[in-house]
C-alpha cells in the first residue's frame, strides 16, 4: 500500500504541473485550452486517489490523525504531496531501521 501511495503522490504532483502549464496557456497566452481539458480531469482523478491513498497508507502504517489531516491538506497546494510522501517514506524507513 505504501508503494502505491508513493506512485499516486508523484502522479498527483505531475498532474499539478500539467494543469498549471495548461492554465498558463489558457489564461495567460490565451492560445489553447487543450492542457486544461486533458490535465483537469486527470488531476481531479489523481487528487481523489491521493486522498484515498493517504487514508489507506495511514491505516497500514499506523499514522496519527494529525498526520492524516496533514497528508490530506497537502493535496491542495501544488507539489506538497511530494513533500508529504518523502516525509512519510523517511519516517517509515527510520522506523524499520530502529
Amino acid at each position: 500500500m505504501l508503494r502505491w501511495f508513493r506512485v499516486v503522490a508523484v502522479a498527483e504532483a505531475c498532474s499539478w504541473a500539467g494543469l498549471l502549464v495548461g492554465m498558463f496557456f489558457k489564461y495567460i497566452t490565451e492560445t489553447s485550452e487543450l492542457g486544461v481539458k486533458i490535465f483537469g480531469p486527470l488531476h481531479g482523478a489523481l487528487f481523489v486517489l491521493y486522498g484515498l491513498g493517504v487514508v489507506l497508507a495511514a491505516r497500514e502504517a499506523g499514522w496519527s490523525r494529525g498526520t492524516v489531516v496533514l497528508g490530506l491538506a497537502c493535496a491542495v497546494p501544488p507539489f506538497t504531496s511530494l513533500w508529504f510522501e518523502r516525509r512519510m517514506a523517511a519516517r517509515t524507513t527510520a522506523a524499520q531501521l530502529a
